[in-house]
């Protein structure tokens, strides 16, 4: 069985960049091949292969396989040193002030957060959804992560955290408790109720991406209710934010979406509340110093009277740290 091996250096990165080496690198990943054979197959002199080739060599990517030699002829058979590879790597801004990468779930209230804290600390956020988010968090794709996971046995997102980091010690804070619900055209002129009302072959519907807390929300309750994905119009349109499935509404693109009652407000849209639920950020121990500011900020009475100003945002348990 052939090993893969993950990216981890940047001359193997710049050696990388350029497609035609990474041809290369792709067709000895497949099987050893010689100077003359690759020219053959890429379509290229032997001597433009070599110089690539050493490139590649340079940065560890290729090594010499074997040497055959036959008659006079000495052929010199070259491989790749993994048989796949990962190309994992967070790349951070230049400057003075430290700076914070978020991948997971979309939400309102850490977007005004980042604004406060931006004198401090910059965060950058990658709105990649929940489970996508807490995946990127165990591998150190990002330094924080957020989630509202709700698991088969009724809790949020401690069970998933459990699972992906059972021997990672992170910090769980609530960030808020916020109301997710139907988000419609202003007056209602569809006349939607409630969540059996996806099925109906007259309403467009926009769904949010695989992997978020919403999708997955959406996915457990329709198939408790019986209707199967097929039935929604609009199932497999997605976007990547509350935001974003907002403005689709209010541009007439979708009839309805599920969302924060935030987003559905800031729209200009009207509501059909379905849940509330709990949005946590999950914090690496080794990354608090760096996250300092934002954990600070979550005390403070200030930050409360913002967070209860946002529609659909409750601020009792902001802050609170929950025991894994």
């Amino acid at each position: 069985m052939k090993a893969a091996a993950e990216v981890t250096s940047w001359p193997q990165l710049k050696a990388l960049s350029d497609p035609r080496r990474l041809r290369l690198l792709r067709l000895l990943m497949a099987q050893p091949a010689t100077l003359s054979q690759l020219a053959a197959q890429t379509g290229h002199s032997p001597a433009w292969v070599r110089h690539h080739l050493l490139r590649l060599q340079r940065a560890g990517l290729v090594e010499l396989d074997h040497v055959r030699t036959t008659g006079r002829v000495r052929e010199k058979y070259y491989r790749a040193t993994a048989g796949a590879l990962v190309l994992r790597r967070l790349v951070l801004p230049a400057g003075e002030r430290p700076v914070a990468v978020f991948a997971g779930s979309h939400d309102l209230a850490l977007e005004r957060l980042a604004e406060q804290l931006q004198p401090h600390l910059d965060i950058v956020a990658y709105p990649v959804g929940s489970l996508d988010g807490l995946i990127d968090l165990r591998q150190r794709l990002c330094h924080f992560s957020g989630a509202h996971l709700l698991d088969e046995s009724g809790a949020y997102n401690l069970p998933y955290i459990r699972r992906l980091f059972p021997d990672h010690a992170v910090q769980v804070v609530t960030l808020a408790h916020r109301v997710q619900g139907l988000m419609v055209a202003p007056g209602n002129p569809k006349g939607v109720r409630s969540l059996t009302d996806l099925s109906r072959p007259d309403l467009r519907f926009v769904n949010r991406n695989g992997g978020s807390g919403t999708r997955i929300w959406l996915d457990a309750h329709l198939a408790a209710l019986g209707i199967p994905r097929e039935a929604v119009r609009g199932y497999e349109t997605t976007v990547a934010t509350h935001t974003a499935a907002a403005h689709a509404v209010a541009a007439g693109q979708a009839d309805v979406a599920l969302g924060l009652e935030a987003a559905a407000r800031a729209a200009g849209l009207d509501f059909i509340p379905l849940f509330e639920e709990r949005f946590d950020l999950v914090v690496p121990r080794e990354e608090t110093d760096t996250l300092h500011p934002l954990l600070d900020a979550l005390q403070t009475a200030s930050w409360r009277r913002l967070l209860a100003s946002l529609p659909g945002y409750h601020p009792a348990h902001t802050g609170e740290t929950l025991a894994l």
